[in-house]
């Protein structure tokens, strides 16, 4: 920027070394003038437009310097079909697209000056066009467009901006565009053959004609546009062809005078155009003219003929006040009664449009006006004033000269009090004032405007309320107080109110008075009281969802008509019996409570829908569904039953009397007979998933309504060929497959496996899809991602296929979690190209990688989402939210920044009506309220995450996280986990596309980084383990040798360290284990393995399944007598036993074994732990007793490669058992070749040394030893030699 000084510039070669063009020319710009072509798919140019590495060289020298794309001036014709004799009209595109090199100070005059042009023109998104001021600097607008994008580096933002991919959302012209379809809605003109009246007395000449507004206008001379012109209005006119005359048309105009001009056209295509166009005008029946979204500057000139408009409509332009066809000429239409202006960035107030006293309807929002002028009191007619989305603070007194003024919306402006002027506009009934900045509601000025019936203050920031006097207000009905921050609210004083609208607060007690009430809508509140009095007895409507009630309020049960009550997700633990005798109640919403139990209904009620879904039901009451006293069934009216998440097991019988029951939902219960619903007439969906069935008896002949049959879950259900046969007719009939026959499971080395579940719904197309990638980045990571649409199933392709190659560009610049995974979001944002202008999708991305910031840790999971797309982790079973939720609704400050940026917020919380969503990729046309920027977090992954879920809105918005987690912790496979969660969304009720990702993570040793050799760790529950068994042999049929294999499981902690270990008992030697490795002292701990804290470890109750071939109790055939606590069940025994880790201490602190003599170790353990056997009832219990000298080195065990299914050398086969639990082992037990079944324990005082009496001499005389070898000196380390040992032991 300093070394570039602005001048004149003009064409310029292929710069030479940088400064020296610099030096000769004193211009601030370089110019490259290159003709390019364009990506007929996109619209956008290739790669063949971006300069040399001259230019670039220039550009890295200061991030100040850039260049712009400066395009030609576009006109594409309509493309039309043609006869034979005449060629079609293909869309043609001339640019000579300019490339010009400047500084963030050049402003548009200078680059004008050096391409010989009189204006610059700016293009956002495709959509609209204006002029640039000579003043404003296309660089720094580049720039800032970028920079609130998203981007930060100073360096990437210059980078960026030589993108010519960046065109489809910003791009810069030389002349205005001009595209024909445009041009044709504006106007039409050429020069015709015309014959005036019907009759064929005058004769065909050619005449200028011209086409614009609502009126066909045909000059007296030829050529001529400023002599007598003929104006034949078309409004309730007619257009008809002239079958006498090729390509010609009859414009007429309507009333007793009708005149008709003829019109002859050269080509076909001229003579389709302006009949497509004066169609549109003759059929109104009103003279309207829509000239919005069409960048003008100014009115066109031919429009001032039109005397006839009465509505104008130039919303979405850039009108100008000083110009020929500015606004200051808007008078000259002398019957307009309606103009729209909105959204035209005016900035001040038109003074000149005071002086159409026509005018009844005036739109002027989103101008940023700051301030009226008085001048507005002369439009006396006007009834309708708009004024929503500017920067208003106060009203002008003279507003209140307009009388007549029936509507007056100052929404979304930033009025801190509700304007005076309200008093004397007596004329209105309403007060819309949403998204201003009003903290108090002041009930006194309310009561001063006797006329004001609905307020609605909306998204404003009021907190509390002020009553000035006690005085009741008598004609306010209508309330809507939508989020705020108010607390407490009382509007009793308002003793006409009939309906109030109060969701989206913080209320924990509400006030009310019920003499006119109708509705109540307070839902996502903190409500744990709501008093209305007296009782509403018109109340018909009444949500208290998503509160803190513990009951039903007592008035709720009184009102008399009341049709429609949700109170779920409260607290409630039972329902009223006045609630369920209710005469008038339709609709019933209780789920998501505490209700154990229903009362027993005496009387027939009404009621249509029943949601008892997530309550703690047990049973039914049987008499729920039989018949009244009046012979009338008690629910002979309900059509549809909701009981999913309860613990039901049966389903009254008598539920076959609700002959309109089309719709039961019973997912989640304990229900083991099918209820006898397939006799009902109407019935049309069934969910009975997730339950115990084991049969189904099914009537002759199905109903013919039945379409949709769900039983998955249900694992002891086993259907017949004949029952399957006669299911064959439903549209949607869900079983669970039948499992593919496999053999034993084989070992993986991955960390990571997915399942993805997608399902339609109720829509007839999928707008979501998914990203998923085991091995990326060479296999050193994972990428996993959901998209959602919404409405398009476009952008959610595109992104699936183009999202993972932008991201491993993006981490090959740089290592910043942070910085790469924003720049891909905003990458893929630019390259979503012109199908992202109108169409936008949510989108969450998750990054697995090795994690190169914390040497400690093994992963690391990066996750980024904009939208409603969210992703869950589960470690240690607890859910761990790591996404945001970018919606109006969930994030107030969000919509904050919306609110701030002036865009029009609608009642059903959606910006511009358009997505409730703030950050989306797409949607450019919405910016700057919709953004890409992404919501990005980091979490290094340890051994306690056991899997990952990803979804879209419809699957968060019916399933809470730790619902979602505990449904899929313990399913084995992730592609049955994923379906499981679409299927439960659906069972909920969810009609929409439904996307669901499960990815089981199985972060284990191969990931360690300490400075130790890894212990074999379980993965989580479920998962494939990662450690691989080199050379496993295939599993075969176990022999009548059986070996034994046992699976345990613990979670480690900080003072625990867990393992894979297997048991295996035989009467030969295993000479296939793994070797033993001793774990010296860890220098360095990674997140798998955190530094123990303590120097014992807790216990922890485990389960052990054994087998041997000796005897049927697992012992040696000489212990005849059972193990108390051990279940034989022939060759396999159950033990429960109590493993313990014990570090190492000095043997002088170990408690006595034996008073008489110690206990023998052998010199493997000298170092180590020493183990005492004690006897319990006069039988082998199988219990070590640690002991250890100054350090202990764990080991592993021989006998892991057991759990693989390895067969052992005397022939039997360990089978891999299904077992969900791990006894964790972490020292070396000692084999004896005695047998029994040994296992450490937590070694307490009274333990004793305990031996068999057949094997008394045999361990006094080990003991001898030990004690003298204890006696010897210790040899050298490297001297030390030690033999194997052969043990033949469960252990």
């Amino acid at each position: 920027m300093g070394e570039v000084e602005p001048g004149p510039a003009g064409p310029l070669e292929p710069p030479e070394p940088p400064e020296a063009p610099a030096s000769r020319r004193p211009g601030g710009i370089r110019v490259l003038k290159r003709n390019m072509k364009r990506n007929g798919s996109r619209n956008c140019l290739n790669r063949r437009s971006r300069f040399g590495s001259r230019e670039r060289d220039w550009l890295r020298e200061d991030v100040k310097r850039g260049c712009v794309y400066l395009y030609g001036a576009d006109t594409t014709t309509a493309t039309t079909t043609t006869t034979t004799s005449s060629s079609s009209s293909s869309s043609s595109s001339s640019s000579d697209l300019h490339l010009v090199l400047c500084t963030v100070e050049t402003p548009a005059s200078e680059i004008c000056a050096g391409e010989g042009r009189e204006s610059l023109y700016l293009q956002l998104h495709g959509d609209l066009v204006r002029r640039l001021e000579p003043t404003e600097r296309p660089l720094q607008i580049v720039y800032d467009y970028l920079s609130r994008l998203g981007f930060d580096d100073p360096v990437r933002i210059q980078e960026e901006a030589t993108n010519p991919d960046l065109s489809c959302m910003i791009r810069f012209y030389g002349e205005k565009p001009c595209h024909m379809d445009h041009l044709d809605r504006i106007l039409l003109s050429g020069i015709y053959s015309v014959r005036k009246g019907k009759t064929q007395l005058h004769k065909w000449a050619e005449r200028l004609v011209v086409l614009c507004g609502t009126c066909l206008i045909v000059s007296s001379v030829k050529d001529c546009q400023t002599g007598k012109m003929h104006i034949l209005p078309l409004v309730g006119g007619k257009i008809e062809e002239v079958k006498r005359r090729q390509y010609s048309l009859a414009f007429s105009s309507a009333g007793a005078q009708a005149q008709t001009y003829h019109v002859s056209f050269e080509t076909l295509a001229e003579y389709q155009r302006w009949q497509r166009q004066a169609s549109k005008v003759v059929s109104q029946r009103i003279s309207t003219v829509d000239l919005s979204c069409y960048s003008l500057e100014e009115v066109p000139e031919h429009l001032f003929y039109s005397q006839d408009i009465t509505y104008l409509n130039l919303r979405h332009n850039f009108m100008q006040l000083e110009r020929p066809g500015g606004l200051d000429t808007l008078y000259k239409f002398s019957q307009l009664k309606g103009l729209n202006l909105s959204h035209n960035k005016l900035g001040l107030f038109p003074i000149l449009l005071c002086e159409i006293s026509t005018l009844t309807e005036l739109n002027l929002s989103c101008n940023g006006f700051y301030d009226l002028p008085s001048q507005i009191g002369n439009l006396l007619n006007l009834q309708t004033l708009c004024l929503d989305g500017n920067f208003l603070t106060t009203l002008p007194e003279e507003l209140g000269n307009l009388q007549q003024l029936s509507s007056l919306g100052i929404s979304f402006n930033n009025f801190s009090q509700i304007p005076e002027v309200y008093e004397k506009l007596t004329m209105l009934d309403r007060v819309v004032m949403a998204g201003n900045c009003l903290e108090v509601l002041n009930l006194g000025v309310l009561n001063r405007m006797n006329h004001i019936k609905h307020v609605d203050l909306r998204m404003n920031h009021l907190k509390t309320m002020l009553i000035e006097n006690l005085e009741g207000n008598k004609h306010i009905t209508h309330v809507d107080l939508r989020d705020n921050q108010l607390t407490d609210l009382d509007l009793s004083s308002l003793c006409s109110l009939e309906q109030l609208h109060c969701e989206r607060n913080q209320l924990r007690e509400l006030t009310l008075s019920g003499f006119s009430l109708r509705t109540l809508y307070a839902s996502s509140n903190k409500l744990t009281a709501v008093n209305v009095y007296p009782v509403p007895s018109l109340l018909t409507s009444l949500d208290l969802s998503r509160n803190l009630l513990e009951c039903v309020p007592d008035w709720a049960c009184e009102a008399k008509k009341i049709e429609v009550l949700d109170v779920s997700y409260n607290l409630l633990t039972e329902v009223p019996v006045r609630i369920l005798s209710s005469l008038s109640l339709r609709k019933l919403m209780l789920g998501h409570n505490h209700v154990q139990n229903l009362p027993t209904l005496v009387e027939h009620i009404p009621l249509e829908v029943l949601d008892l879904q997530h309550n703690a039901l047990t049973r039914l009451p049987d008499t729920l569904f039989s018949k009244a006293l009046n012979k009338l069934n008690k629910l002979e009216q309900l059509e549809e039953l909701n009981l999913s998440g309860n613990k039901l097991k049966t389903i009254p019988t008598t539920i076959a009397n609700c002959k309109r029951l089309h719709t039961l939902v019973a997912h989640s219960n304990n229900i083991s007979i099918f209820p006898e619903i397939l006799q009902l007439p109407q019935i049309q969906f069934v969910d009975l998933s997730c339950n115990d069935l084991t049969e189904i008896l099914i009537p002759e002949a199905l109903p013919a309504t039945l379409q949709d049959l769900d039983l998955t879950g249900n694992t002891n259900l086993v259907l017949e060929h004949k029952t399957l046969d006669i299911f064959s007719h439903i549209t949607t009939l869900k079983i669970d497959q039948k499992p593919l026959p496999t053999t034993d499971s084989t070992v993986t080395s991955t960390f990571w496996s997915h399942g993805l579940a997608e399902m339609t719904g109720q829509r007839n197309k999928l707008c979501v899809s998914a990203l998923a990638m085991d091995n990326f980045a060479e296999g050193v990571g994972a990428v996993y991602g959901m998209f959602d649409g919404d409405r398009n199933e476009e952008l959610p392709r595109l992104l699936q296929c183009t999202m993972a190659d932008v991201l491993l560009e993006e981490v090959q610049q740089s290592t910043n979690d942070t910085v790469f995974m924003a720049n891909t979001f905003l990458v893929s944002h630019r390259k979503l190209g012109m199908a992202g202008q109108k169409l936008g999708s949510s989108a969450l991305l998750c990054y697995i990688r090795p994690d190169t910031v914390d040497p400690a840790s093994s992963f690391s999971l990066t996750v980024a989402n904009v939208g409603t797309c969210q992703a869950v982790l589960c470690r240690g079973g607890k859910p761990v939210p790591l996404s945001k939720v970018f919606s109006l609704e969930q994030d107030p400050e969000e919509a904050q920044r919306v609110k701030d940026q002036k865009a029009i917020i609608t009642e059903d919380n959606k910006v511009n009506g358009v997505t409730c969503c703030t950050r989306m990729l797409g949607c450019t046309y919405l910016y700057p309220w919709i953004l890409p920027k992404p919501h990005i977090s980091s979490t290094p992954l340890t051994i306690q995450d056991e899997l990952l879920i990803l979804g879209n809105k419809a699957l968060w918005e019916h399933l809470s996280y730790t619902e979602a987690v505990n449904a899929v912790r313990h399913v084995q496979d992730p592609l049955a986990a994923a379906k499981k969660l679409c299927t439960l969304a659906q069972s909920y009720g969810c009609q929409d596309n439904v996307g669901a990702m499960v990815v089981y993570l199985n972060i284990g040793e191969e990931g360690c980084t300490c400075e130790m050799n890894g212990l074999t760790l379980p993965g989580p529950v479920g998962f494939a383990s990662t450690t691989t068994i080199k050379d496993a042999p295939k599993p075969a049929t176990p022999s009548s040798s059986s070996g034994i294999a046992s699976e345990f499981s613990s979670e480690m902690s900080t003072s625990e360290v867990s393992s894979e270990v297997g048991s295996t008992a035989s009467d030969e030697h295993n000479a296939g284990g793994l070797d033993a490795a001793l774990l010296p002292r860890p220098e360095r701990r990674c997140s798998l393995h955190p530094t123990p804290t303590s120097g014992l470890f807790q216990r922890q109750p485990s389960c052990a399944t054994f087998s041997s071939n000796q005897s049927d109790n697992g012992l040696d055939s000489d212990d005849d007598q059972p193990v108390e606590g051990v279940i034989t069940n022939g060759s396999k025994v159950e033990v429960e036993v109590d493993i313990h880790c014990c570090r190492g201490r000095d043997l002088e602190n170990s408690p006595p074994l034996i008073e008489s003599s110690p206990t023998p170790c052998s010199e493997e353990h000298a170092r180590g732990s020493c183990f005492g056997i004690r006897r319990q009832n006069s039988v082998n219990s199988g219990i070590l007793l640690p002991m250890s000298k100054d350090r202990m080195e764990l080991q592993k065990s021989p006998s892991t490669s057991c759990l693989y299914g390895k067969k052992l050398s005397n022939g039997s086969i360990v089978p891999l058992e299904d077992s969900l639990n791990l006894i964790e082992v972490a020292t070396e037990v000692p084999k004896r070749k005695t047998g029994y079944f040994a296992a450490p324990t937590q070694m307490e005082p009274e333990d004793q040394f305990v031996v068999p009496r057949d094997l008394e001499e045999e361990v006094k005389e080990q003991m001898k030893q030990h004690q003298d070898s204890r006696l010897e000196p210790e040899p050298l380390e490297e001297d030390r030699t030690e033999p194997p040992e052969e043990f033949d032991t469960a252990l």
